[in-house]
């Protein structure tokens, strides 16, 4: 299904993981991206965040809005909630993961330490606070080369077969699509957003009774009220963007 243009892939979450799991015995490499509104709403003015969405090889619903736009038709699969699904399956199947993002060394490395905790036999083999990611004119993104070096010379070393990257939206969808070839022994590579900080515990998640609700959105303006802007972006322009759109 397509949502101001781009798919967002009509599946459960057992349905999801069945296909991570194929993708592990594939040799290709495939993206997992969690479109949420205010990414389709920013992919709006930025076409080549859009064909990098519209490029995922599983676009999953990370968002009420668009559960709502869908009439109810998209089951909702949260980022992190899913990071931790694909976690206990490569614990099953012995695959090793890599964790990159956060831009905190002790974000990423207790991150770690707390899944390692929560499934003693998975392997993490490496865990990087990502570098610094700024946007040129022409919609790309630009990292230091020495920076950028370092950091796919020590995946290449590591191996993993699973690749969660934590730059926040836009910057890290663009960053896998990328760079996702030069990285051979990455099956999967997974924008995950703010998941280390929430697995960390440097930030809280909403209660569990929000989040079933789809008002995660509120309880992060309650806590976090700098980020009115960005909810304002996710509800009232997606759903006008939506109405405008049907209505024309």
């Amino acid at each position: 299904m397509k949502i101001l243009g781009i798919h967002v892939d009509n599946v459960s979450r057992e349905e999801a993981l069945s296909k991570v799991s194929e993708f592990l015995l594939s040799d290709k490499q495939y993206k997992i991206f969690t479109p949420n509104p205010e990414m389709l709403v920013d992919a709006q003015k930025d076409d080549y965040f859009m064909k990098v969405l519209n490029d995922g090889d599983l676009n999953l619903c990370d968002g009420r809005g668009i559960q709502l736009v869908s009439k109810e038709k998209i089951e909702r699969i949260p980022g992190t909630d899913f990071m931790l699904d694909i976690c206990v399956l490569a614990e099953q199947k012995k695959c090793s993961v890599y964790f990159l993002g956060s831009g905190s060394r002790e974000v990423v490395s207790r991150a770690g330490a707390n899944i390692q905790s929560r499934f003693p036999q998975l392997k993490i083999c490496g865990f990087h606070e990502g570098p610094e990611i700024k946007r040129s004119k022409d919609q790309k993104i630009i990292v230091d080369e020495v920076e950028q070096d370092k950091i796919v010379d020590d995946i290449i070393q590591k191996a993993p077969d699973i690749l969660f990257v934590a730059f926040g939206h836009v910057k890290q969808e663009k960053w896998i699509h990328e760079n996702l070839k030069d990285l051979p022994s990455v099956k999967v590579g997974m924008g995950v957003g703010g998941a280390f900080d929430y697995i960390s515990g440097t930030k809280k998640r909403a209660p569990q009774w929000m989040r079933r609700l789809g008002m995660e959105w509120l309880y992060r303006v309650m806590y976090e009220p700098k980020r009115i802007m960005r909810i304002w972006r996710a509800v009232v322009i997606f759903l006008f963007l939506n109405f405008f759109k049907k209505s024309h």
